[in-house]
């Protein structure tokens, strides 16, 4: 079995030194220094999910290395901030035995991920709402891209033109070039086969 490349960042020496220790018999895992651009998981201990915190789990995702946060105590808001900043994973402190952290980054390295019921519950929540209060009301989805963006981007791929498309869906042909505008200003995309690539990388059509 292939070693997890792990380094340890802490709020203090003791957390820091402790958490290193705890892994460095562990066959799974090699601990690296803290910044070793070897490193595929990154495990952040901290009291609370702070600015500190944040900028730490983002200078992580900027460098591709995966965070698992141990984190003392966590509220809605904080996991969402987390989330955001690139959280890969979530344990608390109390629940964090050296046997329970080699689960947690072994599982956040296979790309699974791992957070407690409890708060996973509560995230799930929280999307529910974002869908519901912001994203519908407006006509989109966590995607990005409302259903009938998604539908001109599925007739493209089916080999439409513009006119097609249009009497398709019966639409102006300016309503379906303002839509793909539309589409690859917001996403960056530099043109229609460029959003179709995009869709299909992301499971959409």
């Amino acid at each position: 079995m292939e070693r997890v490349l792990i380094c340890v960042c802490a709020d203090d020496p003791v957390s820091q030194a402790g958490v290193m220790s705890s892994f460095r018999p562990r066959p799974e895992v090699t601990v690296l220094e803290w910044g070793d651009e070897r490193a595929r998981v990154a495990v952040v201990v901290a009291d609370a999910v702070d600015d500190r915190t944040l900028r730490v789990l983002r200078s992580l995702q900027r460098r591709n290395c995966l965070a698992l946060l141990v984190v003392t105590a966590i509220d809605d808001a904080a996991l969402a901030a987390a989330v955001e900043a690139g959280l890969a994973g979530l344990i608390r402190r109390t629940d964090a035995t050296p046997e329970r952290l080699t689960q947690a980054v072994c599982s956040v390295a296979k790309g699974d991920g791992t957070v407690p019921p409890d708060l996973l519950g509560r995230l799930l929540a929280q999307v529910g709402r974002v869908q519901r209060q912001l994203l519908s009301p407006r006509g989109y989805s966590l995607t990005g891209l409302s259903e009938r963006e998604i539908e001109i981007l599925r007739l493209i791929a089916d080999g439409m033109d513009t006119a097609e498309i249009a009497t398709t869906l019966s639409y102006s042909e300016r309503t379906v070039k303002n839509v793909l505008h539309d589409v690859t200003s917001r996403l960056q995309l530099r043109n229609r086969s460029h959003a179709v690539a995009y869709a299909l990388r992301e499971g959409l059509i």
